[in-house]
């Protein structure tokens, strides 16, 4: 054991006679390199990059910190094309305030009566002319106003005008005075949008956080959005929309979503607003918005054509009641029943009556109350002739009318 012990030591001492040698030659080494690269420095042969320049960044990438040591600034480039887009683009963006006056101004200050109640929005300056300037928003934004004030991005407020608005398409137009307003949007086309590419949605995000900016992509083009507009629990309408997994917040409603190119693709319209989902937000495309606005501007309203039937869809009565009540024909599959006939329209002078079933407008089937919407608004124009199928009593008929103006 003895034995096994000495030989061990000597072959422990001879294995480790390397290390100081090399110990000694990393040290130096570490010298060398330290005072070579001061005299770099010195020199300026280095890139600044390298050796940290005279200055550094604050924690958010901005501001210049002069560094003790050498006094001097870093200048960093943080821009970016998003940032270039939205610097280019915030100005025409605006906030929207509309003001519902209950009794006077003054009586906000007695407790006993409601004051001024306000609710806000967002807006998108899109024309500039004879001394006015137009602003696109939603038509909930400015539903029910008695005046509205327009945000500009600069925080002056600006009196507007109500120029027109519609229920269907969501739209509203505004007007005011341009004196303040130093451009307007770029404006795209909605026709190109390719899932995938990049969204930036620009709005005033509670009232408060005027020209706020969130950033995402398409997420989707040509949904469908069932809406109810007198809250019954029945669709009136859908409204086709594009997607976005850009935050769009309560007040963002009527701003923009624009392109990396900023060019605006959409105004910004909705979201899905339950606990449990997020990043599903809606915009109204521009091609489909560029008519309707400029139809407002021009007449204040969108006229639209009109059969002067009230109407609800097959689908909402129980199916025993096609047979038992309608005495429809098995072959039936969908259509709209008509409620109410105003005295006097194309539908009364036809002979169209209660609880008869409409099926077809023009040889088209019709489904439900949305998809005879959709023949009529956006297929026919006022003064078309329009061939209705209908079922009374079981019965299959036919009648031809003109279309007219809804009022």
């Amino acid at each position: 054991m003895a034995y096994f012990d000495n030989d061990h030591q000597t072959d422990h001492s001879k294995k480790y006679r390397w290390f100081w040698p090399a110990l000694i030659g990393v040290v130096a080494g570490v010298l060398i390199a330290f005072l070579a690269l001061g005299g770099l420095r010195g020199s300026g042969m280095l890139p600044e990059a390298w050796t940290g320049g005279n200055e550094a960044i604050d924690n958010d990438g901005s501001n210049p910190i002069k560094t003790p040591e050498s006094g001097g600034y870093l200048s960093v480039d943080v821009s970016s094309q998003i940032t270039d887009v939205v610097n280019a683009t915030s100005p025409a963006v605006v906030g929207v305030l509309n003001i519902q006056r209950q009794g006077n101004y003054w009586d906000q200050h007695d407790k006993q009566k409601k004051g001024k109640k306000t609710a806000s929005g967002s807006g998108v300056i899109y024309k500039k002319t004879n001394g006015k300037a137009y602003v696109i928003t939603n038509h909930h934004v400015i539903k029910d106003a008695d005046a509205v004030e327009i945000v500009l991005s600069d925080n002056t407020r600006v009196q507007g005008d109500i120029i027109g608005s519609d229920l269907f398409s969501d739209l509203a137009v505004l007007q005011m005075n341009s004196k303040q307003v130093k451009q307007t949007i770029n404006m795209g086309t909605s026709k190109n949008v390719n899932v995938g590419e990049p969204a930036i949605a620009i709005g005033n995000p509670l009232g408060m956080f005027l020209g706020s900016v969130t950033q995402g992509v398409i997420s989707g083009t040509q949904r469908t959005i069932p809406q109810d507009f007198n809250q019954d629990g029945r669709a009136d309408w859908q409204v086709e929309v594009i997607q976005t997994d850009a935050a769009i917040n309560p007040g963002n409603s009527g701003g923009a979503l624009i392109n990396a190119d900023g060019q605006l693709i959409g105004i910004n319209s909705m979201k899905i607003n339950q606990k449990s989902v997020e990043g599903i937000g809606f915009a109204i495309p521009i091609d489909t918005a560029r008519p309707i606005i400029e139809e407002l501007e021009q007449t204040g309203d969108v006229k639209r054509p009109y059969m002067g039937v009230e109407i609800y869809s097959l689908d909402e009565v129980p199916q025993s009641e096609w047979d038992k009540t309608l005495n429809l024909p098995n072959s039936i599959e969908g259509g709209v029943y008509v409620w109410s006939v105003d005295s006097g329209t194309p539908a009364d002078q036809a002979g169209i009556k209660r609880l008869d079933v409409i099926t077809t407008l023009d040889g088209e089937k019709v489904k439900g109350m949305i998809g005879l919407r959709k023949i009529l608004y956006q297929q026919k124009e006022i003064g078309d002739q329009i061939a209705v199928t209908y079922y009374r009593d079981g019965k299959k008929q036919e009648a031809s009318f003109e279309l007219v103006e809804q009022r």
